[in-house]
């Protein structure tokens, strides 16, 4: 019997930064496009008046407003319950804890998996060379010792200090589940998450990866309330917004926090990629670049029904260093894939998704000129600009509030009580979020512009509060 083939030599036959695939003038195009519209909006600014010296932030709230309206009708179907289809069985289910210092949390994300309706048949934790007490626990409390046999379901595989990726590809090629669920060391799942997933897969042997809904928890703190208020109607509108493209088929954005994938798919591209500075985004691109050089039906998801809590920022600077390193890797993976950019043989995700994403890549530039325009007006007293801006921005607001309301009454037949979303607080992040925690995200995502350009690749530890509601 053959020895398998090492990960990392079938990542470098799949990965484009490997393999290098022409940039086909679609992508350039679109790209260029993009930047040229941004180029000439912003220079109206210096040589118009009244609102044609703010085109680009009315480009930038019209391209807003479009994708308010295609997640509109893409979600319409929310409003019915759709039956689950039986599907054939699938034997076994896996899950990897990839992590790095985790011992505060560590216990309640085990015991959140020994509670599942559907338990895993693996878990295996991918100890990323941790120094803390997380091998004090491990033994003390499971009973594990590193790179042993598995105690009851549980293994513990200790690896050298070398990023979630290269721990997550040490516990892949050890396992033999058919499928493979990623659960970060601070998310818990409900108690039915598995068992969600597992049915999802059964149901449909095209679907290769899909991702869970998540609710974010941030530390008990004034500042990690007002974070919290603001990233769970940010979480909200973002898996309505996957649910929409999982409905185009057009999916790339799945949660690593918590995801599932089939192992088989998984090797079959290599894992995933340690040069990647989001890994489960470029994993994604790879697996449906992969299905369509080689003729496959592959699809990705969402599933409504698996849920979890994950951590997630409480203070201004780890918020913004969450989002520069999403953003740079979102780029990183941008111009690794461009191939696929406006590619018939991808289908809508090549037509529709990945030229959407070409807007996304300078969507915070629009944003942030557009509010570094407004207030220079202010401040040099344009009445004749920021008069019709105000107005504007005010119509603006008025329809998002529209989409936040809609949001909420479909995001509450999805999920039922588990929404978790109130109707005052959402009312009132309507308001105030384009002011501020907008101006946030954009102001994240330019740095992630500049970490991108300049090749940065340290980001520091995370700060973990061990947040468990």
């Amino acid at each position: 019997m053959s020895e398998p083939v090492p990960l990392s030599t079938t990542l470098r036959l799949t990965a484009p930064r490997y393999t290098r695939p022409p940039t086909p003038w679609r992508a350039v195009a679109i790209h260029g496009a993009v930047t040229g519209l941004w180029l000439l909006l912003f220079a109206r600014a210096f040589g118009a008046g009244g609102l044609a010296a703010w085109s680009v932030g009315l480009a930038y709230i019209a391209y807003d407003t479009a994708l308010l309206v295609f997640v509109f009708v893409q979600t319409l179907p929310l409003l019915r319950v759709r039956p689950v289809v039986a599907g054939a069985s699938v034997a076994s289910l896996g899950v990897v804890i990839a992590a790095r210092n985790e011992a505060a949390g560590l216990p309640a994300t085990i015991a959140a998996l020994l509670a599942q309706t559907r338990p895993p048949e693996t878990i295996v934790i991918a100890d990323d060379g941790s120094d803390d007490g997380t091998g004090r626990l491990l033994r003390e409390r499971y009973g594990l010792m590193p790179n042993a046999a598995a105690v009851a379901t549980m293994r513990w595989l200790l690896v050298p200090q070398g990023g979630k990726a290269r721990a997550l590809n040490a516990a892949l090629a050890t396992m033999t589940d058919d499928l493979v669920v990623t659960v970060d060391a601070d998310t818990l799942l409900d108690t039915g998450a598995l068992a969600a997933m597992h049915g999802a897969f059964a149901a449909r042997p095209a679907l290769v990866a899909a991702t869970g809904i998540l609710f974010p928890a941030c530390a008990p703190t004034r500042t990690g309330q007002v974070f919290q208020w603001f990233q769970t109607y940010e979480y909200m509108r973002n898996f309505l917004s996957r649910y929409a493209w999982g409905r185009q088929d057009g999916l790339l954005l799945l949660s690593g926090a918590f995801a599932t994938y089939r192992r088989q798919a998984l090797i079959d591209v290599g894992g995933f990629d340690p040069d990647c500075l989001v890994e489960d985004y470029e994993l994604t691109h790879r697996l449906r670049d992969y299905a369509v050089q080689h003729g496959l039906p592959w699809t990705t998801d969402i599933v409504g029904a698996a849920r979890a809590q994950t951590e997630a920022p409480s203070a201004l600077r780890p918020f913004l260093r969450q989002r520069r390193r999403w953003f740079g890797g979102f780029l990183q993976t941008q111009l690794w894939y461009r191939h696929m950019v406006g590619s018939r043989a991808h289908g809508h995700l090549g037509t529709r998704m990945l030229p959407v994403k070409a807007l996304d890549t300078m969507q915070p530039l629009y944003g942030l000129t557009s509010i570094a325009l407004l207030f220079g007006a202010i401040v040099g007293g344009q009445a004749d600009v920021a008069g019709p801006v105000a107005g504007v921005i005010a119509a603006k607001i008025a329809i998002d509030l529209g989409f936040y309301l809609w949001s909420l009454m479909l995001y509450r037949a999805w999920l039922g009580d588990a929404a978790r979303v109130r109707l005052g607080p959402a009312i009132v992040a309507a308001l105030i979020e384009p002011f501020t925690f907008q101006v946030l995200r954009h102001l994240g995502a330019a740095l992630g512009w500049v970490s991108f350009l300049t090749g940065q690749r340290d980001w520091g530890a995370a700060a973990r509060a061990a947040v468990r509601h």
